[in-house]
Order: C-alpha cells, then sequence, then structure tokens
C-alpha cells in the first residue's frame, strides 16, 4: 500500500516505522528538527515490542512531491487538525481514504467537512509513545493497537487493505463493528486518564489508589458516558465499570501526553477532552461538573505554560 503519515510523533513514527519495516510504501510528513534529523540519520523507534533503526525513509514537509496515497494517516495534536487536513489536500486520489488517529471525537467531522464522507474513515490508536528527540521515538509499555473502518460501518476494500498490511507488520489491528462507539470508547478513557494525571502531576497509580481521586476519577468518567449516551452512543450496561477496569488494568507508571505536554511547557488539549465535554453538556443538558472543574483548573495553560506559572 502507499501510505502517507502526516504527523510523525509518537503515534504515527511507531505505526508508520512498523509498516514501514514491513515493506509497505510509506511516506512520512514532519518538519523542523525532526525532519532534519529523520532525513540524515533515518527513523530509531526504541520499544519493548522491537527496536527499530530505519535508514532512507520517505520523509518530506511537501506533500505536493508524494502524489495520491491509497491511506492517509493523520497523528497530529488536536490543535494541527485544519493545517493536517489542508497538508492531506494533494494527496487524494478517487479512493484514497483518510483516517484521523489523533485524539477525541471531532477530527471526523472536520474531515467528512473538508473531504466528505468518500474519503473520511474513523480510526483509533492505543499506545503511548513520544518523541524522545529528533528522529527518535519512545515507545513506553506493551500498548500498541489500531482499529479503523468507514464512518457507516460497511466493508471495503480500502480497510481490508490496510488491515492486511497491519498483520504483515505485526501491528494488532482490527476493523470493529462500530468505529464510532470505538472512537467514543477511548475517549472516554483518554479525558478521564487526561485529566487526572495532568490535574493531579501523577501518574495513574497512586491516583486510582487514593479515595479521593479514585472518586474523582469516576465522576470524570461517568460524565463523559452520560454525554456519550445523550449523544445516541450505545454503550453496554456496564460500560462504567468495564472502563474503569481497563483503567485499573494500566501500567501504576502510566501517564497521559497531556501530562508530559504541561511538564513541558507545550499547548494542552484540554480544550478538546474535558472543555469538549462541558461544551456538549450544556448543548444537551447533562450537567458536567467534574470536567468543568478540570477545565477552569487547566484552561490558563491552554496555549503552554504561562510567563506567570509557578511550576
Amino acid at each position: 500500500m502507499r501510505i502517507v503519515v502526516i504527523g510523525t510523533g509518537g503515534v504515527g513514527g511507531y505505526f508508520g516505522a512498523r509498516l514501514t519495516e514491513a515493506g509497505e510504501n510509506v511516506t512520512f510528513v514532519a518538519r523542523g528538527a525532526h525532519l532534519e534529523a529523520i532525513k540524515s540519520r533515518g527513523l530509531t523507534v526504541y520499544s519493548a515490542l522491537g527496536d527499530m533503526h530505519l535508514k532512507d525513509v520517505q520523509c518530506t514537509e511537501n506533500t505536493r512531491d508524494i502524489g495520491h496515497a491509497d491511506i492517509v494517516m493523520i497523528a497530529v495534536k488536536l490543535w494541527a487538525t485544519d493545517e493536517a487536513i489542508q497538508t492531506a489536500k494533494p494527496l487524494l486520489g478517487k479512493n484514497t481514504g483518510i483516517i484521523s488517529f489523533q485524539n477525541g471525537i471531532l477530527a471526523e467531522e472536520s474531515l467528512i467537512a473538508a473531504y466528505s464522507s468518500q474519503h473520511a474513515m474513523g480510526g483509533v490508536a492505543n499506545i503511548a509513545a513520544l518523541i524522545e528527540e529528533p528522529g527518535v521515538i519512545r515507545h513506553n509499555g506493551n500498548m500498541a493497537s489500531l482499529a479503523f473502518g468507514e464512518l457507516n460501518n460497511t466493508q471495503s476494500e480500502r480497510a481490508q487493505s490496510l488491515l492486511t498490511a497491519c498483520s504483515r507488520a505485526n501491528i494488532k489491528a482490527e476493523i470493529p463493528d462500530d468505529i464510532n462507539r470505538a472512537i467514543w470508547e477511548k475517549y472516554i478513557r483518554l479525558v478521564t486518564m487526561s485529566a487526572m494525571t495532568t490535574l493531579c502531576r501523577m501518574p495513574i497509580g497512586p491516583i486510582r489508589d487514593e479515595v479521593h481521586t479514585r472518586n474523582l476519577l469516576s465522576q470524570i468518567l461517568a460524565e463523559i458516558i452520560d454525554v456519550g449516551k445523550a449523544k445516541g452512543l450505545k454503550f453496554s450496561d456496564n460500560v462504567l465499570q468495564e472502563q474503569l477496569d481497563i483503567i485499573d488494568g494500566y501500567p501504576p507508571s502510566m501517564v497521559a501526553s497531556m501530562c508530559g505536554d504541561l511538564r513541558r511547557g507545550y499547548p494542552l488539549e484540554v480544550p478538546w477532552f474535558s472543555g469538549t465535554i462541558v461544551r456538549l453538556g450544556k448543548e444537551l443538558n447533562i450537567p458536567t461538573p467534574a470536567n468543568g472543574f478540570v477545565y477552569a483548573a487547566l484552561k490558563l495553560f491552554e496555549h503552554g505554560r504561562p510567563i506567570e506559572a509557578q511550576i
């Protein structure tokens, strides 16, 4: 397959490298020092599932030089979604699928608005990985999986071809029965993990072990589920406990990437996480006080660390 990865960070860098190593025709879109390092030294991935060092990687900043792709994987931070959508424009052929593997629940709407449902697909990436230094991706833990599919949940040749490519690359991947529900189920955990580890500046282990922080975690989780149900999502009857069980199974040292963004002084995705839940709650008349608290507490760091910050 001809695959283009827009955003060569933890998600795009890891899964794109696995696909490249397996022989797929992958081009990475990157910029700045990361791009220059990949061009000069290749792309290195450190992972408990197997390290990789790929030389002569196809990597560029200009998508006009690439041609049409079979699949475009968007893996940028949420605030860069609009730019990534424009970056993808020269890559579109008649049957090109564009899949957002970003965090959140709004990217698919943006893809449909820009390119119609003919091209837009849904995706979920489950992994803890980051750029350790230019040209180097660090995968933390053993979790690394993808889910993707057509937004109307029909079977398609392009989704099946990507699934086959993932199998060749030893990537755990699936086409779920309902990709929209899969996106929301990840979002439930993502917003909760991002809220609690960023707010507490702590990994999930101590947070879930302390009764007060665990209660706040559960309340955040429950509010997101209530909003999802009001949006028409069909969750299982035990969805709250199921999601708590998944979080309880995470390594105690696990933190959300937003916690690392706060520590490094980077912009936060909180408007797309708790901020979106608060907005949807107002629209749907669903109370979201816990998510409102998180959004207010982190709002001043939305655009990066303010000069007045005491951390």
